[in-house]
């Protein structure tokens, strides 16, 4: 989410579970369900509340989320622009089956109160096909020199940005390095494998970049394990990709930019 990045470049991450405040308190969360409101099971805590009152106090009042995220960086300072994929309301929701038969539910449900235990049969970006990037998007990744696919989940992650009408076709103009969400067959963190096999798509390093497809990504990074992995048409390489501490994340970083680099030399013929 994006908040998570403007916290974690402002310095205000939770370091230990790498998503929401530092610091944080849940007096809110915990009046909120003593009155019965509200879904017990989503842990936001009272700093996180503050972020998200704003949040909905700006849109109530007719300001887009571009200019909501605009507006909440300025008190973060994360040292970029953070844009968000659309202006328009998209929202992710996983098709189940239980002992309620099948029906369709919040993404979030199925991933924190669920914690993805019942079997997605689908996932949808309800609303992608409809909406428009938002101000700024296009133009940033026109003038990128290379673009980055960091390790965040495929599927409802950076699926749901590619899903946007117009950002693939921008990014696929553009050299682009994906570093591996998976290493030896299994997620590092989260449960981006339950994702994948909602769509179909096996959880391995081969697998994933497949999935985002010759024609848009040039250059993969696959960590050790997964060193004999080959990609046809991509330019495989690998190395550690264990973000262990702040110096090795720095360094995967720094190995991704630097094939993107390599890449685009080549492509320009330089």
């Amino acid at each position: 989410m994006i908040r998570d990045v403007m916290y974690t470049l402002g310095g205000g991450i939770n370091e230990e579970q790498g998503w929401g405040r530092a610091e944080e308190t849940f007096t809110v969360k915990e009046e909120l369900a003593a009155y019965g409101v509200g879904p017990e099971w989503f842990g936001l805590g009272d700093r996180d509340f503050a972020t998200h009152i704003v949040r909905t106090q700006m849109l109530a009042a007719g300001y887009k989320l571009s200019a909501v995220t605009e507006a909440l960086c300025d008190r973060w300072k994360p040292g970029v622009r953070l844009l968000p994929m659309t202006d328009d309301q998209v929202e992710t929701h996983v098709v189940i089956e239980d002992d309620k038969g099948r029906r369709a539910i919040h993404f979030q449900e199925w991933w924190v109160r669920m914690r993805a235990s019942v079997p997605a049969l689908s996932i949808a970006a309800v609303g992608a096909e409809d909406s428009k990037p938002a101000p700024g998007v296009l133009a940033a990744i026109e003038a990128a020199d290379v673009v980055l696919f960091p390790p965040s989940n495929p599927v409802v992650s950076i699926g749901t940005i590619l899903a946007v009408p117009g950002i693939r076709d921008a990014i696929a103009a553009k050299t682009v390095v994906g570093v591996s969400p998976i290493i030896g067959g299994a997620p590092v963190r989260g449960m981006a494998d339950a994702c994948l096999s909602a769509i179909g798509v096996e959880t391995s390093a081969r697998a994933v970049a497949e999935l985002y497809g010759l024609g848009l990504l040039d250059g993969w990074l696959v960590d050790s394990a997964d060193a004999d992995v080959r990609v046809e048409g991509i330019e495989v390489r690998s190395r550690p990709l264990l973000m262990s501490d702040d110096q090795a994340t720095a360094d995967i970083a720094r190995a991704a930019l630097d094939l993107a680099v390599e890449l685009k030399r080549v492509e320009d013929g330089a």
